[in-house]
Formats: structure tokens, sequence, C-alpha cells
């Protein structure tokens, strides 16, 4: 796998912009392999509400612990610098923010609100957490209508309890079903990673499930453990095992899949959408 490297005039510029506004990047705290290519070319993927998560999950690499306050002038500051940027697709994500009573609902729709002002033509996706699976915090979530809702089931239900602890694989499902039910003019998204020592026919039960929930979307990217302290890689998938589990999924019965080590639930997300 080969990658660009994290260097370049448009690189160093958005870094700088982003430090100057205190904004952070999921590309930068989840060391994503993409990041030197998505910023030369002039796109991020927002994370909102600070670096720190309240969840611990095994697989990743940004930092667990106790969350810092939310930053009032954070949806304002995203837009700015979506619209500086010039973006025609906007993706914002978050750390997981269990000691909120919203856990950052109202971040979210205020986000998508102040970016679609100052980008009325641009697309809009949003990756969330869970929200402990409560319905009417998706609802708030959504209610500033992006386009696409994406919460990732991650990995197969056996392996929730060594990798993500703290999450639980039903109520993601709850949480995709609400959207795919509950806001049909929103596309629903999922995406999952491979790697992590799940078997096939685990898979296909997940592609399954996410089909028949209505999740219109999904990603299948290679796992890569961020460090010796981290959920241990299992093993690489090759190119060709990325295309056959996309052919899975779509025979499953998802429309629109992404299959292919590199990918990333928001790498090159406009893609996706007609």
């Amino acid at each position: 796998m080969k990658v660009q490297p994290f260097t370049g005039q448009r690189y160093h510029q958005i870094r700088g912009r982003l430090k100057e506004l205190s904004l952070h990047t999921v590309c930068d705290e989840a060391n994503c392999p993409n990041r030197g290519e998505c910023y030369n070319s002039g796109t991020a993927t927002f994370l909102l509400m600070g670096p720190v998560c309240s969840r611990h999950c095994r697989f990743c690499n940004v930092t667990g612990g106790q969350p810092v306050p939310i930053d009032p002038d954070e949806p304002e500051h995203v837009a700015a610098l979506a619209g500086e940027l010039g973006l025609s697709h906007v993706v914002i994500t978050s750390v997981t923010r269990d000691d909120l009573p919203d856990q950052g609902a109202e971040q979210f729709r205020r986000t998508v609100a102040a970016v679609r002002r100052r980008l009325p033509g641009a697309t809009i996706e949003i990756l969330t957490p869970d929200f402990g699976g409560r319905t009417d915090l998706v609802d708030q979530a959504l209610a500033a209508q992006p386009t696409v809702f994406n919460h990732n089931v991650e990995t197969v239900p056996r392996l929730y309890p060594a990798v993500r602890p703290q999450a639980d694989f039903d109520r993601s499902l709850g949480v995709l079903a609400h959207a795919a039910r509950n806001h049909p003019a929103i596309r629903t998204k999922s995406g999952i990673m491979v790697g992590l020592g799940e078997e096939t026919a685990e898979l296909e039960e997940v592609f399954a499930a996410l089909a028949s929930i209505g999740v219109s979307m999904l990603t299948i990217g290679q796992y890569l453990h961020p460090s010796t302290r981290h959920f241990p890689l299992c093993r690489f998938y090759t190119p060709d095992e990325f295309a056959y589990l996309g052919r899975l999924a779509e025979q499953r019965g998802i429309p629109i899949v992404v299959s292919a080590p590199l990918v990333r639930s928001s790498y090159k997300a406009a893609s996706l959408l007609p």
C-alpha cells in the first residue's frame, strides 16, 4: 500500500488554518493514511467537540479520556474553513461524547446549519457516534437535513467485546434503521474494517443486516493497527479479496459499495453520491 507523503504547500496550509481556528480533523487524530492526499487536494473531515473521546475503542488512534468543553464557535469555524476551501462535499464527524446530556447531537445540528448558510450548494455528510442508541438524539442531529447520515458498525458482532467494548452492534443497527426509516430523504451509510479476525460468513451476515434496514452505501477498508497497544492486526486482505467482499455486499442488497485496502468511511466520500 502506497500513500502520498504528509507534506506539501496545500497540506501545511490546511493544517495551519485548522490550528488558527482551533479545529480538529479525524484525518490527524485517527492517523489516517490518506491525509496527505486529502489535504493536498483541499479536503478534510472535520472532527467536532475536541480531540479526546469518552470511549476507548481498541482499534482507534483517537485519544480516550476526559473530553474537553464544547466550543460554541466551532460550527461557524467549520463553516468558515469549508467556505475558504470551496468544498462541494463537507464531511463532519466527532468523538463520542457520552459525558454530554445530548451526546453532541446539537453540535452536529448547528454545524450542518452553519455550513448550509455558508455553502448552500454543498452536500453534507455527518458521521456520528451511536448516541447511546437514543433515537431522539439521532433526530436532533439530522434536523438540519444533511445529505448523508453515516454511522460505522466497524466490525462483526462477535468481535465487539474485544474491539469496541463500550459499543453494541444491535444498538448501532437500531440507530441506522431509525435514520433510514424516519429520514428517507437522507442517505444512510455505514462502514466496516477487515483484518481483525472476522470470518467471511460473518461479514456476509453484517452486509445482509445493513441491507435489510435500508443502508444504501457501505465502505470496506483494511484495518491498520495504530500501535502495539491497539487491537492486533490479524491479516491483510488482497485487492482481489476486497473486490470479492464488495461483490458480496452488493449481492446482499447494498446498492453502493466501495471496497479496497485504503478505503476509509469518509475517503472520497463525494464519489459515492450520484
